[in-house]
């Protein structure tokens, strides 16, 4: 897995400079390996992230998202895991 939080600047005359942006990562998310992550993504809680996947936009929690780029593959509804979370926020 990778965790890129770091970029370069896209001005071609500043290309030494680097340009630091967060990674967020909620509660109980699986990450897959040889999976990129992106500067200033933010995965939600319970997301699962495919294998090989590269994520460069925001993961909603609850979710599995793979490919290159990542796009959500489906929604997780009604699991255990789902309720847990639920009851601790509250």
């Amino acid at each position: 897995m990778v965790l890129a939080t770091l970029n370069h600047h896209p001005d071609p005359a500043r290309q030494g400079d680097l340009i630091p942006a967060p990674i967020r990562i909620g509660k109980n998310v699986w990450i897959g390996s040889n999976s990129t992550i992106l500067p200033g993504v933010t995965i939600g809680d319970g997301a699962v992230i495919a294998a090989g996947a590269v994520v460069s936009k925001d993961v909603p929690a609850n979710t599995v998202v793979g490919g290159i780029p990542a796009k959500v593959l489906r929604r997780i509804e009604g699991t255990k895991l789902d309720l847990q979370i639920q009851k601790s926020a509250s």
